[in-house]
């Protein structure tokens, strides 16, 4: 343990971190391990905590964002540490001198995340979280589960839930269910009682039906639009991760209802993204309603998935879980594609 901290304070002065001043060519290319860089500075303001990070869980956010140009250059100071989600123990709050107002205590073990941009992030041992961020783990979560609820978990949640009626039996399409939101997106609308059809490749096909698709179709086997486009318009609603095939949006009135929302998750290519959004239907456009579903940290969201997971309606999975030594290869992996659930890193030991 590296971390310091001063005679009449229990905030670290310095911690354990992975930095970066630079993403060309890539973010991992670029970190180091420094072992007494700065902690997050004190003192907390209201509504603010400070957590030891247990296990961070990473999220492709975690490299696209730093290297959009205004983030790098303007709105993340350097040097910086990558990482939105995470579970930890509470270290402090704003409010632990002044008769503790404060909905958390010390020695919680919390999971939650954090609001972008930021300079520290959760592959460090130390992060400063808004408690709105900040959720108790449920009884029975376990630790590295529960850290890969924030951002994957939350745009699942988000990407659903506000556009069906529960247990009404919607009639839902995820395009591509094998990912890290596609695999909580099966569940989550799985939970909410909707019929789910969903897209992977050929050996994801029994990995996508064991989450709970009642079909399952392979994109190296067959045409994807074709094969919906013969149901006709059967779709309550419909989640696309990838936005391929390119053609699937402006085509979606054969099978999308009336009325009903085609929801974008993820950075499709820009092109894509911009033709799709800006393309009347008259022109060759889309003609049922294109919404990006941008996530956003929501306390509800939060406690509502981990309770999915408490309950045994949402199992997590973890495609590979790397020591902190091992972050940049933890990218690699993630960055690859092939990951078939959550990537994570171990940070800090629970002692």
């Amino acid at each position: 343990m590296t971390t310091t901290t001063t005679a009449t304070s229990p905030y670290p002065t310095t911690m354990r971190a992975w930095l970066y001043s630079h993403t060309n060519p890539t973010l991992e290319a670029n970190l180091t391990l420094e072992p007494c860089a700065r902690a997050p500075p004190g003192p907390l303001k209201p509504s603010q905590v400070l957590i030891r990070v247990l296990t961070a869980a990473l999220n492709p956010a975690d490299y696209k964002v730093p290297a959009m140009p205004i983030i790098t250059t303007a709105l993340i100071r350097k040097p910086a540490s990558p990482g939105l989600d995470f579970a930890g123990e509470v270290v402090a709050t704003a409010d632990n001198h002044n008769n503790s107002t404060s909905s958390f205590r010390p020695g919680q073990i919390v999971y939650g995340t954090l609001d972008l941009p930021t300079q520290f992030g959760s592959l460090a041992e130390y992060l400063i979280a808004r408690e709105e961020n900040l959720h108790p783990i449920p009884a029975g979560v376990e630790v590295d589960h529960a850290a890969t609820v924030g951002v994957a978990g939350m745009t699942a949640w988000q990407s659903i839930a506000p556009f069906i009626a529960p247990d009404t039996g919607a009639n839902v399409f995820i395009n591509a269910g094998s990912g890290g939101c596609g695999i909580y997106a099966i569940q989550i609308a799985k939970a909410l009682g909707c019929t789910v059809t969903t897209t992977c490749s050929t050996k994801n096909v029994p990995f996508c039906r064991e989450l709970g698709a009642d079909e399952v179709l392979d994109y190296t086997a067959e045409d994807v639009v074709a094969v919906l486009k013969a149901k006709g318009p059967v779709f309550d609603h419909i989640v696309d991760h990838i936005g391929l095939p390119a053609e699937m949006y402006n085509e979606c009135h054969a099978f999308l209802k009336p009325g009903k929302v085609f929801a974008q998750v993820g950075a499709t290519r820009f092109p894509t993204f911009a033709t799709r959004l800006l393309r009347p239907g008259f022109l060759g456009g889309g003609k049922r309603r294109y919404l990006p579903i941008f996530w956003k940290p929501r306390k509800a969201d939060l406690v509502t998935v981990g309770e999915l997971i408490r309950d045994g309606k949402v199992k997590v999975v973890l495609d590979s879980v790397y020591e902190f030594e091992e972050a940049p290869k933890a990218f690699e992996k993630l960055r690859s594609e092939r990951a078939r659930g959550k990537v994570v890193v171990h940070v800090s030991s629970r002692d």
